[in-house]
């Protein structure tokens, strides 16, 4: 069930991140509203398809964005190990988790991304895209994380309901 409410979920994040979100930026940085999603998403203790919900962002975003076909796919996968790793063996307060992961997170991916566009020979000086880009999106990105992680962990204990003893 939870595989089938990736569409719909994942399908409105991203019609907020395209329509709303990438409207409100902080000198040149915006929110990544579908990275705060997914890693709510894996940090989640009963979730058994966080991977898939990867997959289907980073290919949905991947639609959209005009960087090469990998790399959010391959930005969301790292973001998303990140969190499965916190949430197993080191964080038991999901809350630290979710802020630890999401600054984590938003720098590997802009570093990632600042990276490929540096190969392809339209890249930033890396100075002014960490200075106007990815501190500015990471500082959106942690004020977003507690809304976000809320509405997720709702919809998580929606699709899978604690198990009555």
């Amino acid at each position: 069930m939870s595989a089938l409410a990736a569409f719909p979920v994942l399908i409105i994040t991203l019609m907020l991140q395209l329509a709303i979100i990438s409207r409100l930026p902080l000198l040149h940085g915006t929110a990544d509203l579908m990275l705060l999603v997914l890693v709510a998403w894996a940090l989640q203790e009963r979730v058994r398809t966080a991977w898939f919900w990867t997959l289907l962002g980073g290919v949905m975003v991947t639609l959209v964005s005009g960087l090469p076909f990998y790399m959010p796919v391959f930005g969301y996968l790292i973001a998303t190990g990140v969190a499965r790793l916190l949430r197993r063996q080191v964080w038991q307060t999901q809350l630290l988790a979710m802020f630890v992961t999401t600054f984590a997170a938003t720098l590997i991916y802009h570093a990632l991304s600042l990276a490929v566009l540096q190969i392809a020979g339209r890249g930033l000086p890396i100075s002014d895209s960490l200075t106007l880009v990815t501190l500015p999106s990471a500082l959106i990105n942690l004020m977003l994380a507690l809304p976000v992680y809320t509405l997720i962990t709702d919809l998580a204990h929606w699709l899978y309901p604690a198990e009555i003893a």
